[in-house]
């Protein structure tokens, strides 16, 4: 189970105000951009903006990271070898399945797996 890649979690006001200077620090423009309950988000660089109100926001305040796997599947199976617990999922969301860990130690982290 490789990790892909691991994006830095930015918790926003507004995606569309907070753009601008990611797209300048990044040099780059974003790359995903999608809505999800009632949050909004961006992939640009190594980041994740997640836009809402703190209300919306706050369920998701205490994860770290979001990291992309090849297989939920192997993560279940670490998490379960290594006594971490499942917080939240697998899920479905708009960019494929999710899950939601707390490892020993306290790190809490997303893990996504894209669709095909």
């Amino acid at each position: 189970m490789p990790v892909l890649a691991s994006y830095a979690r930015v918790f926003v006001d507004h995606l569309d105000t907070a753009l601008p200077t990611f797209v300048r620090l990044t040099g780059e423009q974003p790359a995903l951009r999608f809505p999800y309950r009632d949050l909004e988000l961006a992939r640009i660089g190594g980041y994740l903006l997640i836009a809402g109100t703190e209300a919306a926001l706050a369920p998701y305040r205490e994860t770290h990271a979001t990291t992309i796997v090849s297989s939920l599947e192997e993560v279940l199976t670490l998490v379960e070898e290594e006594g971490g617990a499942i917080l939240d999922g697998p899920n479905e969301v708009p960019t494929g399945r999710n899950l939601t860990v707390r490892h020993p130690g306290g790190a809490v982290i997303e893990y996504v797996q894209f669709r095909d």
